[in-house]
C-alpha cells in the first residue's frame, strides 16, 4: 500500500511536535469508497460532532485489513462490496490522544442490496447517518465541515484526503 500522506498536531492544531518525546499507541485500520450502481459513494455524517467520514474502522484481534474492511462496511453502511483496488495509506499521529493510526483506504463497489446498517452503541450515541453522494459531493461536504472534536479534526483531513486521492487515480 502506497503512503499518500503523514498527518499530526501541526496541520490540525498548529502546535509543533516532537515525534521523538512521545510513546504513542498504535491502531491500524481499513476504509473505503464504496460506489453503487448510480455511481454515488457512501459517506457516513456524525451529526453529533458535526463531520463527514469514510465508512471503516479498527481491525479487531483476529482480522486482517480485509477481513476488518468487509466488517466495518456491512456495520456502518449496511454494504457487501467487491474490493477494486487500493486508494492508499494515511499515518496519523494524534498527540493528545497518544495515538499512531495506519489507515488503509480501498476503492470498492457494492454488490447485492443495501441492508440496515448494524451501528455500534458508540456510533448510534455519536449520531451516525448514512448517505449516498457524488464523489464530488462528498468532497464538498467534507471541505466545508468544521468538526467540534479533536478526532473529528483528523478524520476530517484524513478522509478528504481519500477522496481526493480516489478523483487523482480516477476512481
Amino acid at each position: 500500500m502506497r503512503l499518500i500522506r503523514e498527518i499530526d498536531d501541526t496541520q490540525i492544531t498548529g502546535e509543533e511536535m516532537n515525534l521523538m518525546d512521545i510513546t504513542f499507541n498504535v491502531r491500524k485500520s481499513s476504509r473505503a469508497i464504496v460506489s453503487n450502481s448510480s455511481e454515488q459513494v457512501a459517506i457516513i455524517y456524525v451529526s453529533k460532532d458535526k463531520y463527514h467520514k469514510l465508512p471503516g474502522g479498527g481491525i479487531e484481534e483476529g482480522e486482517n485489513y480485509m477481513s476488518a474492511l468487509h466488517r466495518e462496511l456491512m456495520e456502518e453502511a449496511g454494504v457487501e462490496v467487491n474490493v477494486l483496488g487500493d486508494i492508499g495509506m494515511i499515518m496519523e499521529y494524534r498527540k493528545d490522544h497518544r495515538l499512531f493510526q495506519i489507515s488503509n483506504c480501498y476503492n470498492t463497489e457494492m454488490i447485492g442490496e443495501l441492508v440496515e446498517p448494524s451501528l455500534t452503541k458508540d456510533e448510534r450515541s455519536k449520531g451516525f447517518v448514512l448517505k449516498w453522494v457524488s464523489l464530488d459531493e462528498a468532497i464538498v461536504l467534507l471541505e466545508n465541515d468544521h468538526p467540534r472534536n479533536y478526532a473529528g479534526k483528523f478524520i476530517k483531513e484524513r478522509d478528504l484526503t481519500f477522496l481526493k486521492e480516489a478523483v487523482k487515480t480516477n476512481v
